[in-house]
């Protein structure tokens, strides 16, 4: 048996084409006794991070038993080696260094056939494919080089690489003809012979020794197969056999690796149909030979046993290649930093290497990278400081404390022995440039707000001395660990920012990083049944089947779902080949990678070139279409390669915050600086205890809202509080926080020194940084230990917990505490312990929040304009803002050209507009256009007078016809919206008329202007009469509006049904989407049908699909069989229903809920039967004559038929009692319940 190692290895990282994950690709080769496996996926290294990660964790063991037996050796040297000790240890050494197991870095390359640059032939859309491998480190370097400028310089279809570039990064490579598409094989296939011996020359004096040529044989028997392969690979094997010994090449046997055992080959086939898009049933789709499995060293050794050189070639390959980490420590990009301060020459003179090693230690010296490292970091750490105090006098004033002084000292000291001033200094470049172009910048998030030094740089904006933050929660001085500031922009501010690191560290140095997509449970049933053909129907129906969440199970996938879900079960034993398979091969290929993305918010900054460190790819930017670098090694693994990763995130409430600003300045004239706005304003903490918080930042859902008014928040720690608790596990806490707040439960403290850090949250322990600091009042706990203690206390490490016990409790006894009350605290923070809430977090977000509720709160209309703008694409939320708008007495009103700006804005009334720019088919440059001109000439007077002044070349017809569609022209006089598309007495639609008005107009104007003798008056053209036309029903104009604004605005088709919906029925269509939480309930609900599809299923039955919409957004409901014949009348679009229905399981299938329809009605037949009584409750501080006159006129005026009933509501709450009006029965319409609840500001109750 001769030893073999695989070379030419394609894992699932050739994106759709290779069907093996890393991990089985290693197992078997470790577990076949191979020495090395090579990884070399098609045009990228995406994989091998992860390759060389997975190997080092199974060399584990053995390099643990290297370490020791080294430290061994080490321990003897000076001694007599008589008794061969040292001998036995070098033998033991030498064998343990044998047993690791050695990746091998490699890339299946495509070659250009002419250069890389050429993009214009046909043949520059392929290359040949060529594998390359590094061998070492340097090797590993120029591979990285090659794979970066195939995608950065020579992408075309594909990355390509040319043999300038291979000649260029040649050093510490081995190289390998690689399969039938090798240039070689390709020649020598096409009998180019000649041709294919120069290449071979030319590989020969490039790489030397380290060229070789690849022999593979895929002789297959199965007629599934491709049977063309085989014969070509012997024809070409001979001539390669032939050229090899006459240049003397070595030969190797490699088989082209994409599966890893033969019984995935069937599953490799369904992939491969994926990617090219073709049905498994097409006789002409891309086959392979289903001989590409991670074959055995037996049945390689069986394949070419008449030529064992080729096999015992490859061990060689796997001996030249050396054992190396591709892993740094921080690579700290350099800031350039002012020369007038100072410059690492004249450090280099002030500094020598002995004073240095006495400021940093020896230890941190040495681990910083010596000399050359350290004074860097000295120069960086200095203008830190000197930064820093700067700020400190800015933030604090000119005389600093010694409180102050001690904690920027501590925390510059920390970040300087760590080697991560540059770091700092970078990332307040980037903060101050920011807010120098006017981006909104958040005032931190995560646990950089404890930071100090952060606060005086302008990096964050929250005080961590008045709030009692942290710094070791972010930096920890007895642990190294790489800082990591996540920074929050305003969304389209955050490209400007990105835009202005690339230009400043230059665009070689920044990049994106990469994320890959996988075939998900669901995707996976989907893709294999697209490639069946299996119904679309049966399809979604076995994807549907798949749970969330499956008891006693950590993650689920799709053999867990089949193990416990009875239908899938069934599915996967159906004796249906095409049901069964589809299961069969979706679980084989679940999990694979599908395609590649880029991550939302992580950008790389390097010291030198990325492709230094890693190799990059391109990929396009959705908004900008610009090329961005982007790493090819995902966010988990980047930094240990030294890359310092930092998180740019776009976050919509700072986008709101700033378009509120924008707006109050304009209508109000008022410029507010939102970071000194007054922490203790009365109107906004009343809008907090009143729980008016929707549309603010995190403290707007319902149940929030219920808390918010039962605690009555005071103070702004208040807030920071409810923020930290208001999530699973810590909510149970809250009643009793309340409690304590009102003094109807006890705060008490196990000892009178802890209410120094618990009385802010009235003796309840709620954030992590609490924990930690009585940890040091109480037990003389360092910084980093306290630290330790809320890591080990969070992760529940047993081990860690019990030894940091121990020292809690020596210390606090040490301290004169008893043991007993120690151990009852240490009982509680356990308990606690894993749900405390980051408190620098939790301060950062509830400061956002509060700024959201204080705009809420002093300027209204403004602060919900902006909130509008940001959610125009979202139904639900838009329906939400509109009515909370209602709710607080502004309307929302349709675009107006007189008084509409681009986004959502504020008229002289307080009502809000909606935005120019926000209607389809009005694109910004129109919208700001109409904009300009009304402000410089002022209002238009009609409809004339517009075209006549507005620029008519971005203002097309198009535009105009959407603008009075969406009713913009409503407040003009002499039009209304149907005339504009009336066609006058010649047939032509009045638009067209109207444009062309305009531009004469303007033509005439400017060629008078600019004659001679013309003036602004010497001409005159009669204006078009405007055509007669009959109005459009409410329907159709809303339905008009609303395709171009997106919702209904200026009424809804529903209007008249809205205390239907609202009060009658039990549920909308919000409700709907969860199906599960109205399960066994009879349900009543309403709305109009907006879309309709009708057919027949295969066995010939009728059914019928609707869409209703109601206020709160859509619903799709399917009728088959009966229930299509019996309410498939009503299933017309326009019309307006009433549904009553019950929520059940379905009949075949239990586990999955349907609304199972018993009545649908119109809504104008059954509106006034539905309201069989109305009760109306008055407090009894309101009732006084006026509201009886009031009441008794409103009441007289809507006779009818539902019975009235009053219930009088006391100041106590058993105190109250109910009135039946017998002689009068009203009618319940629109009026009746709009004068109760907007005019009358009474509350009622229907049946």
């Amino acid at each position: 048996m001769h030893p073999f190692v695989h070379l030419h290895v394609h894992s699932q990282y050739s994106l759709l084409d290779g069907q093996a994950s890393i991990q089985r690709l290693v197992d078997k080769a470790m577990n076949d006794g191979m020495p090395a496996i090579a990884l070399t996926d098609h045009g990228a290294m995406y994989g091998i991070k992860e390759f060389l990660n997975y190997c080092n964790k199974k060399n584990g063991p053995h390099k643990t038993e290297i370490a020791k037996l080294r430290k061994e050796i080490d321990s003897l040297k000076n001694e007599d080696d008589s008794t061969g000790r040292k001998a036995a240890l070098q033998q033991q050494l030498q064998a343990a260094e044998q047993k690791l197991f050695k990746p091998i870095v490699g890339c299946e390359c495509y070659l250009a056939r002419r250069d890389r640059f050429s993009q214009s032939e046909k043949i520059d859309g392929s290359g040949w494919h060529l594998v390359v491998l590094a061998k070492n480190l340097t090797g590993y370097k120029n591979l990285v080089k090659l794979v970066s400028k195939s995608w950065t310089e020579g992408f075309y279809y594909r990355p390509r690489i040319d043999k300038e570039l291979l000649e260029q990064h040649s050093e510490g490579l081995i190289v390998s003809s690689a399969c039938l598409g090798g240039e070689i094989s390709r020649k020598v296939d096409s009998g180019q012979i000649s041709d294919a011996e120069e290449a071979v020359q030319w590989y020969k004096r490039v790489f030397g020794d380290d060229y070789y040529l690849e022999l593979q044989r895929h002789k297959t028997n199965r007629p599934d197969a491709d049977q063309t392969t085989y014969p070509k690979q012997e024809r070409v094997n001979q001539e390669l056999i032939r050229i090899a010994r006459k240049y003397d090449v070595k030969l190797i046997a490699t088989n082209d690796v994409h599966f890893v055992n033969e019984e995935d080959a069937d599953a490799h086939d369904r992939l491969i149909c994926l990617s090219t898009g073709k049905d498994f049933d097409d006789p002409d789709r891309m086959r392979y030979t289903k001989q590409e499995w991670l074959k055995s060293t037996t049945e390689m050794n069986q394949i070419f046993a008449d030529l064992p050189e080729v096999l015992t070639n490859t061990l060689e390959v796997a001996e030249k290649v050396e054992l190396y980490s591709i892993d740094n420590p921080p690579l700290m990009p350099f800031y350039p930093i002012d020369p007038a301060f100072g410059t690492e020459e004249a450090y280099r003179e002030k500094y020598p290497e002995e004073l240095l090693k006495q400021e940093f230690g020896e230890a941190t010296f040495h681990r910083l990278g010596d000399y050359d490292k350290v004074i860097r970091v000295k120069l960086e750490a200095d203008y830190l400081a000197h930064l820093t105090f700067q700020g400190a006098r800015r933030r604090y004033g000119e005389e600093l404390t010694e409180e102050i002084r001690e904690r920027l000292t501590f925390e510059l000291e920390t970040i300087k022995h760590m080697g991560f001033p540059g770091y700092f200094l970078i990332v307040q470049d980037f903060i101050n440039a920011a807010r120098e172009m006017e981006v909104a910048v958040g005032p931190g998030r995560g646990s950089a707000a404890g930071s100090a030094a952060a606060y005086c740089l302008g990096i964050t904006d929250i005080d961590p001395l008045k709030y009692d933050l942290l710094f070791e929660r972010f930096l920890n001085p007895d642990r190294i660990s790489m800082p990591d500031i996540d920074i929050d922009f305003d969304d389209e501010g955050r490209g400007k920012v990105l835009r202005w690191v690339t230009e400043k560290y230059g665009s070689e140095k920044v990049a994106h990083i990469i994320t890959y997509g996988t075939m998900a449970t669901k995707s996976s049933i989907k893709d294999v049944a697209r490639v069946h053909k299996l119904p679309l129907s049966e399809s979604n129906r076995l994807a549907k089947l798949v749970p969330d969440r499956i008891p006693n199970v950590k993650k689920v996938n799709l053999r867990a779902a089949i193990d416990n879900v009875p239908e899938l079960k069934e599915a996967a034993n159906s004796s249906d080949p095409l049901l069964r398979d589809t299961l069969k091969y979706a679980v084989m290929l679940e999990g694979n990678v599908r395609n590649t993305g880029v991550h939302a918010c992580g950008v790389i900054i390097g010291q030198s070139d990325i492709s230094d460190v890693v190799p990059i790819s391109t990929a396009e930017d959705k908004e900008t279409r610009e090329k961005l670098l982007v790493t090819q090694y995902e966010g988990s693994v980047i930094e240990e390669t030294g890359l310092i990763k930092m998180d740019f995130l776009g976050l919509k409430t700072l986008s709101i915050i700033k378009d509120a600003l924008v707006t109050i300045e304009q209508t109000r004239g008022v410029k507010i600086n939102i970071d000194t706005i007054d922490m203790n304003d009365p109107v906004t903490y009343k809008l907090y205890c009143n729980g008016q918080t929707t549309g603010t930042f995190q403290f707007e859902s319902a149940g929030m809202q219920k808390y918010l008014k039962e605690l009555q928040p005071s103070k702004f720690e208040d807030l920071i509080a409810m923020n930290a608790l208001y999530r699973p596990g810590p909510m149970d806490y809250i009643p009793s926080f309340i409690a304590r707040k009102h003094g109807r439960e006890e705060i008490s403290y196990d000892l009178p020194v802890m209410e120094k850090y618990l009385s802010e949250t009235y003796g309840i322990t709620v954030y992590q940084e609490q924990v930690m600091l009585l940890s040091r009042l109480l037990a003389g706990f360092t910084r980093g230990q306290s630290d330790e203690l809320r890591k080990a206390m969070g992760k529940k490490l047993i081990d860690k917990m019990t030894a940091l016990k121990e020292k809690f409790l020596a210390g606090g006894k040490q301290n004169g505490y008893q043991e007993k009350i120690l151990n009852k605290i240490w009982a509680d923070w356990e308990k606690f312990a894993s749900y405390a809430f980051n408190k620098s977090h939790a301060t950062c977000y509830s400061w956002v929040a509060y700024q959201t509720a204080w705009l809420k709160a002093n300027y209204p209309s403004e602060y919900m304009a902006a909130v509008l703008s940001n959610n125009l694409n979202n139904i639900t939320e838009i329906t939400k803002f509109m009515d909370e708008c209602k709710a607080m007495g502004m309307n929302v009103l349709c675009p107006d050209v007189n008084e509409s700006f681009l986004k959502f804005s504020v008229n002289r009334e307080g009502d809000v507009r909606f935005g120019l720019a926000a209607i389809k088919s009005v694109g910004q440059g129109a919208a700001t256009d109409i904009i300009a001109e009304r402000e410089k000439n002022g209002p238009y007077a009609d409809i004339f007078d517009f075209v006549e002044r507005v620029n008519l070349s971005s203002c097309n017809k198009k535009t105009i016809e959407a603008l009075a569609l969406a009713g913009a022209f409503d407040s003009l006089p002499g039009i209304h919206r149907e005339q504009f598309v009336a066609l006058n007495n010649k047939g032509e639609e009045f638009l067209e008329t109207l444009i062309r008005y305009g531009s004469k107009y303007q033509q005439d104007k400017q060629e008078a202007m600019t004659s001679l003798f013309g003036d602004d008056t010497s001409f005159q053209i009669a204006r078009p009469e405007i055509p007669q036309a009959a109005r459009w029903s409410d329907l159709e104009r809303l339905n008009k509006e609303r395709e171009l604004i997106g919702i209904y605005l200026s009424a809804h088709p529903l209007d008249d049904y809205e205390f239907i919906l609202k009060y009658v029925c039990n549920a909308d269509t919000q409700r709907l989407q969860d199906l599960e939480s109205l399960n066994g309930l009879d349900i009543t609900f309403g709305g109009i049908i907006t879309a309709v599809r009708e057919g027949q299923t295969k066995r010939g039955s009728p059914y019928t699909i609707f869409k209703i919409e109601d206020y709160a957004g859509s619903y799709e409901i399917a009728l088959f069989s009966d229930d299509s014949v019996n309410f498939g009348r009503y299933a017309r679009i326009g019309l307006s229903v009433y549904i009553a229905g019950k929520v059940q399981s379905r009949r075949y299938r239990e586990n999955e809920l349907e609304v199972k329809i018993t009545s649908i009605s119109l809504l104008s037949d059954v509106k006034d039967k539905l309201v069989s009584k109305i009760t109306i409750q008055l407090p009894l501080t309101k009732l006084n004559d006026t509201t009886v006159t009031e009441l008794s006129a409103l009441m007289k005026n809507n006779s009818g038929n539902s019975l009235l009933y009053f219930q009088i509501i006391g100041e106590e709450r058993h105190m109250n009692i109910q009135l039946f009006s017998r002689p009068a029965k009203i009618r319940v319409n629109k009026h009746l319940i709009d004068t109760l609840r907007d005019e009358l500001d009474i509350d009622f109750k229907i049946n």
